[in-house]
């Protein structure tokens, strides 16, 4: 007979009552706790328990973080279902409202559901404290490294809150005693507890997942347009060695290694005087890379997808900003000899038909079922999709990330949320996803994952393969492709997996002795007594800076408030940073350095700045200046010595948001002096002339660049005159040519779809 859970705070016969969850729930209650819990035993579970615990013991608020708005969603109407609590005590946080209406939510509610930069955001404008915070929960904890929200959140928290207490809940922390000791310090985590498949409170619990690998061979005809890129890779590494840097394993070389050289070599141009070859052998590095994908993707994706990424590749070739090495790779005699046996390749990928087999036997033999295809990439998702709709009683669907590109337009949050409902509905019965799908979606009835390609990372293996065997036995098919990048991510992921898994049980014997000697947790203490060292102590009336409400995207507000700033958030608009009445600073990562100067707003915004205040300095963060765009070097050294000569700018350089926060404080600190006068940001962006707004307007339409707009205007004398003008007269200007022209046309004739 089923038992449940009686609590004040939960709603009767609601939650199932089992014993790992209460003994979880209760080892999280007496200190701050990282749970590793298998996928699909219940740890949001776990998590209302302490919710619902701290609720009634303490009266005040309780917090639930978790990285997107689906989960969010899906989390919020949970505990509004469990929960005794009237509606409007349930609370869910996310970009979509408005920031004022979020304060007085903050106010009102006693349950409050987030993703994690939301509340970052509003902490860093001060619009809510978290000091009657009675717990946090931290959803997918794994995530909780670098300079993501959780680590902020979390040290706010612990300074904030009296008697601060956090849930971490993951299914896979990562398979290195690093990366757990690394989210253990981000969380202020004390101890862990960990539940396995094999203990035996939590095997009646288990559904059997059978795993299988489909090895599939490439065709000859593939096989045939792979050899042709792989001559275009072997000339590249060829010519980069000869410029003195050789690949440590030529053509199997990894894209992480061949990453670290690049970076390298960025650093070689910021010597002062680089050699030559320098320049010679990024742009190289560039081509290599993009050759290298290729490879990945007629390996992995199929032809199809091989084709829509050269598409995209003469694309930026046919740009007018575009680098040497995009022409230069388009140039190439195979490359071109791809393109046109692209357009004359009869085969596709193995996978695509088996795929389509393995998903049609699942529905016929099982029509109620829900399968999940994962493909890394959105390409082969579409491509997948529409193979799918062909097939009788399969309705499938495309599940994406937000971002858009070229052709590829992603999905909102919202519709995300509808797709997955649709989904549980049966209104689709296979979703065909990208990463997006791979965290915690509670999608129980899920019977089949089929995986278009391994991927290295255990942590992202174990999430996909999570998606099934929930509620019932459940299966799992991963495709490899012999002899190719497939293999090498299968046995990665395997290794990794295995690791991890042996990790968790050695941390389950660690935890077996005493608290003290858990090696996780004095790495943190080390750490944390490191950084205190490193920093040292807070100055609590530290200098003002005034920062632009954009900037608390980046993690320099972040880092400023940490070291110690009097830190206020305004809405600018002249400056990012504002530290006395008379200095301000721009800040800019390379790359949008180099895409403001190609724009032609850098010197728009130098202009509003030094038109406004006494001394301006612009601050570039970040490394690969001169390759963020493989745009002449000549160009970004003459953009630099005009805002430093011309405009009085002072320019400096730092290596990331940290090293940026360091400096802003310095010069604040340096400005400010011992008295502290309140700064008042002032200064209003000048209003564009005629002229500016005109070439604005051209300048909207895509391949359409500053100079090319002043080109079109200046020939035929308005806007309105270069709208009218047909294909010919078009060409007839300078820098259009006869692709950009039809593309002209068709922005101006196409007819509006929304």
């Amino acid at each position: 007979m089923v038992k449940y859970i009686q609590h004040p705070l939960i709603k009767p016969d609601s939650v199932e009552q089992r014993l790992y969850q209460l003994d979880l729930a209760g080892k999280a209650l007496s200190s701050s706790t990282l749970i590793v819990l298998p996928t699909g035993l219940g740890k949001t579970i776990v998590a209302l328990l302490v919710m619902a615990s701290k609720l009634e013991a303490t009266g005040k608020k309780v917090v639930m973080l978790s990285p997107t708005k689906p989960l969010v969603e899906q989390h919020a109407t949970f505990f509004s279902q469990m929960l005794n609590l009237e509606p409007e005590e349930v609370m869910t946080f996310t970009g979509n409202l408005p920031p004022a209406k979020r304060e007085k939510m903050w106010e009102k509610g006693r349950v409050i559901v987030s993703t994690p930069q939301v509340i970052e955001n509003d902490l860093l404008t001060k619009r809510i404290s978290l000091q009657d915070v009675a717990h946090i929960t931290f959803d997918e904890a794994h995530r909780a490294v670098g300079n993501y929200s959780y680590t902020y959140i979390a040290e706010e928290y612990f300074n904030q809150a009296k008697e601060p207490l956090c849930l971490a809940i993951t299914a896979s922390p990562g398979s290195s005693d690093e990366k757990i000791a690394e989210v253990c310090e981000s969380l202020h985590i004390e101890k862990v507890a960990v539940k396995t498949e094999d203990d035996s409170d939590v095997t009646p619990y288990i559904h059997h997942k059978q795993v299988e690998w489909v090895h599939l061979k490439l065709p000859d005809e593939m096989q045939r347009l792979k050899d042709l890129l792989d001559k275009v890779l072997e000339d590249r590494i060829q010519k980069l060695d000869e410029l003195g840097y050789r690949l440590p394993y030529g053509k199997k070389t990894s894209k992480k290694e061949l990453l670290g050289l690049q970076r390298k070599m960025q650093g070689q141009l910021r010597s002062g005087n680089p050699d030559p070859s320098v320049y010679s052998s990024i742009s190289l590095m560039a081509e290599i890379l993009k050759a290298g994908h290729a490879i990945e993707v007629i390996e992995t994706q199929g032809v199809g997808a091989l084709a829509k990424y050269v598409d995209r590749l003469e694309r930026e070739a046919c740009t007018k900003g575009a680098s040497k090495a995009s022409k230069r790779l388009m140039e190439d005699l195979f490359m071109r000899q791809l393109s046109y046996r692209l357009k004359e390749c009869g085969a596709e990928h193995p996978k695509l038909e088996t795929v389509c087999n393995i998903v049609k036997e699942q529905l016929t033999s099982n029509p109620d079922s829900r399968v999940i295809v994962f493909t890394n990439f959105r390409d082969t998702a579409e491509m997948v999709t529409d193979a799918l709709s062909n097939i009788e009683d399969i309705n499938p669907v495309k599940f994406v990330g937000q971002s858009s590109k070229y052709r590829d337009k992603g999905l909102t949050q919202k519709q995300q949320v509808e797709i997955i409902d649709h989904f549980k509905q049966g209104n689709f019965n296979v979703l065909v996803a990208t990463s997006v799908a791979e965290e915690g979606l509670d999608i129980p009835a899920t019977d089949l994952v089929v995986f278009y390609e391994p991927i290295p990372s255990e942590i992202r293996s174990i999430q996909r393969k999570g998606r099934t065997g929930r509620k019932h036995a459940g299966r799992v098919v991963v495709l490899v492709t012999k002899g190719t990048r497939d293999e090498g991510y299968y046995w990665s992921s395997a290794n990794r997996e295995k690791k991890m898994q042996g990790n968790i049980r050695q941390l389950q014997e660690t935890l077996s002795t005493d608290e003290h000697e858990n090696p996780f947790i004095k790495e943190k203490q080390r750490s944390l007594e490191d950084f205190d060292n490193r920093v040292g102590p807070e100055d609590e009336n530290g200098p003002e800076v005034v920062a632009d409400q954009r900037e608390i995207r980046s993690t320099v507000t972040r880092n400023l408030q940490k070291a110690g700033a009097s830190l206020s958030v305004k809405t600018l608009e002249v400056g990012d940073y504002i530290v006395s009445e008379n200095v301000a600073i721009e800040r800019k990562e390379t790359g949008d350095f180099v895409n403001s100067l190609i724009e032609g707003k850098l010197f728009e915004q130098i202009s509003n700045l030094t038109r406004t205040y006494e001394k301006t300095i612009l601050i570039i963060e970040g490394e690969g200046l001169f390759n963020a765009r493989r745009i002449n070097p000549s160009s970004i050294y003459g953009a630099m010595l005009s805002i430093s000569m011309d405009f009085e700018t002072t320019i400096l350089h730092t290596r990331d948001a940290e090293e940026t926060a360091a400096l802003i404080l310095q010069i604040a600190k340096r400005q400010q002096g011992k008295e502290k006068k309140p700064i008042n940001p002032h200064g209003k962006k000048a209003a564009p002339i005629l002229s500016k707004q005109q070439e604005y307007i051209v300048s909207a339409i895509p391949q359409i660049g500053p100079q090319a707009a002043r080109n079109l205007l200046e020939h035929f004398g308005s806007v309105e005159a270069v709208m009218k003008a047909c294909e010919e007269e078009l060409r007839e200007v300078k820098l259009i040519g006869p692709k950009t022209a039809a593309r002209i046309r068709e922005v101006v004739c196409s007819e509006y779809k929304g």
